[in-house]
């Protein structure tokens, strides 16, 4: 009746030096297919793209001995699961396109330490169309390059649109209040805008001419959280 247990705990056959040597060699392909694709379709590079090219292919090579030295045994299994678990990764992933990228190279990996090279060999090629597919483009990081937040401290008893309309119309594209509070005590108003500028020069223009009007105590303008 116990069987089942048995057979779960039992050693595996000793693979060959060629066969986990093959197998690593093609999680390190993959790998580096995975960080291709990301390449390709991520669109400028950057230090944080670069780590994380880096880190696909690494990932990739490490999930693929992670499936070898597991095999067939759950108890391995079971074992390695408890072993990883006092892992933390304090990185936070800004972006969750990056996320599903993560994922792609422990699935490739994984697929490449037990030996299912028809996985990677279908996959790899499926997920880096899509990926294309869906790529930000140009016109869509140059739209969010513009979209800011735009924090302003007055003092008290000033007109917020006489005083800020017409800078924002010269220098803006569109505007939104977000919210309003008061500040220093009651002596001023904080308030925060969604803004989205003309150009790239209309940031400087903006806080610098923000800074010349009378009763404006403090000016941030940052990307959106």
């Amino acid at each position: 009746m116990l069987d089942w247990l048995t057979t779960a705990v039992e050693n595996d056959p000793q693979m060959s030096l060629p066969v986990i040597s093959a197998r690593l060699i093609l999680g390190l392909i993959c790998g580096m297919l995975v960080a291709g694709s990301y390449r390709l379709t991520q669109g400028p590079l950057s230090t944080r793209s670069m780590s994380l090219m880096a880190t696909l292919v690494l990932l990739t090579i490490l999930i693929a001995m992670v499936a070898l030295a597991v095999g067939n045994s759950a108890a391995r299994a079971f074992s390695l699961v408890g072993a990883l678990s006092i892992v933390r990764f304090r990185t936070v992933v800004e972006d969750t396109r990056d996320t599903a990228f993560v994922i792609f190279a422990v699935a490739v990996g994984m697929a490449a330490g037990a030996g299912y090279y028809q996985v990677p060999l279908v996959g790899i090629p499926l997920t880096a169309v899509v990926a294309y597919l869906f790529r930000p483009t140009s016109k869509v990081i140059a739209t969010e390059f513009l979209e800011r937040t735009l924090e302003i401290r007055i003092g008290i008893g000033r007109d917020l649109e006489t005083t800020l309309q017409p800078l924002f119309q010269s220098h803006l594209q569109h505007w939104k209040l977000t919210s309003i509070a008061t500040a220093k005590q009651g002596a001023a108003i904080q308030v925060v805008y969604h803004v989205k500028l003309r150009s790239e020069k209309s940031a400087i223009a903006i806080v610098t001419e923000l800074n010349r009007v009378e009763g404006v105590q403090d000016i941030q303008l940052h990307s959106p959280s």
